[in-house]
């Protein structure tokens, strides 16, 4: 039976007859002999396979790691050699080889990932997920078994790594009490700024009224010492004006301070009056009364002072009593 095979330029074909190789390339046409011919197709088309799988981390916490593998076959004659690619006249697969390959990459992706996150702790494995990205994509293109399928890893991609439900719970409790301990420290310092600037308020006008008290007291002071140079002056001024007056004084009565006192009561009583100078001599014998033995006086002396009784200067009254004998 004849057949027809025409191929997608993405799809390496091998046609074998009788144990060999007849034809083989990419994007092939041509007639077969469908009875004593096996054909081959190995897509060359890159290919992207997801995988999840559950890990293990350094501090014995369940991990899962989803993701995905991205590949192509760069040696489809390789991979045919291992693995059945093998196909009927309708183009459909003879076995389940083909579905094995993206298993044995995903198989060594897993490998790889369980040797990155046992070296780290969880969260170190949660938060480092481009690191471990990286060190799998690294392996996977430097391991043995990639080259050996003749294929290239083109990309790896870690979609997520999730904790178990449990601990993520722990450790969005954590999370959070460590952000309420920040809300909670940035509320401090802000009162605490709020406190600062207060007290620095304060203290500035606290520091104004001191240097105002001191201003005034400086003021104060200034004036008290100026009252007392004043008041200084004043007593001295004073003084100088006592002494100027009892220099005066001193001076009008120094030329009467030899005269006797009678002659200063005759002088003050009206100078050399006959009644005044009688009185004195009067006053000088009631004095020495205790020396006199008879005393004589004759009635018209009497009665002279009585009569016409000098008036006292000065507007003053009065009159000389009369002597009993």
């Amino acid at each position: 039976m004849i057949a027809w095979l025409k191929s997608s330029p993405t799809t390496y074909v091998l046609q074998f007859k009788n144990g060999r190789i007849k034809r083989e390339g990419a994007g092939l046409s041509f007639f077969y002999w469908a009875s004593t011919t096996t054909l081959v197709q190995v897509p060359l088309s890159s290919t992207d396979v997801p995988f999840a799988f559950s890990e293990v981390t350094g501090d014995f916490q369940a991990v899962t790691v989803q993701g995905q593998l991205t590949y192509r076959v760069l040696e489809p004659r390789k991979l045919a050699a291992l693995l059945d690619f093998s196909v009927d006249r309708l183009g459909r697969a003879l076995s389940d080889d083909p579905d094995k390959l993206p298993e044995r990459l995903v198989n060594q992706a897993q490998i790889l990932t369980r040797a990155a996150t046992q070296a780290m702790t969880l969260k170190e494995a949660l938060v480092s997920a481009p690191a471990i990205e990286a060190r799998v994509l690294e392996g996977l293109r430097g391991s043995e078994a990639a080259a050996l399928l003749g294929v290239q890893v083109m990309a790896l991609n870690l979609l997520s790594m999730k904790p178990a439900p449990e601990m993520a719970r722990a450790l969005e409790a954590e999370a959070r009490e460590a952000l309420q301990r920040k809300s909670d420290e940035a509320i401090y310092d802000r009162r605490k700024a709020a406190v600062d600037q207060e007290r620095r308020i304060k203290e500035s006008e606290l520091e104004t009224e001191i240097r105002i008290r001191q201003t005034k007291m400086s003021a104060d002071i200034a004036l008290e010492e100026q009252r007392a140079r004043l008041i200084d002056q004043t007593v001295e001024n004073e003084k100088k004006a006592s002494d100027s007056k009892a220099y005066a004084l001193e001076s009008s009565l120094k030329p009467v301070r030899s005269l006797d006192w009678k002659m200063l009561s005759a002088l003050s009583a009206g100078g050399l009056d006959p009644k005044a100078s009688l009185a004195l001599a009067f006053r000088e014998m009631a004095e020495n009364a205790h020396k006199i033995g008879e005393l004589n006086m004759s009635p018209d002396l009497l009665k002279s002072l009585l009569d016409a009784p000098a008036a006292p200067k000065n507007g003053a009254t009065g009159h000389l009593a009369p002597v009993k004998r």
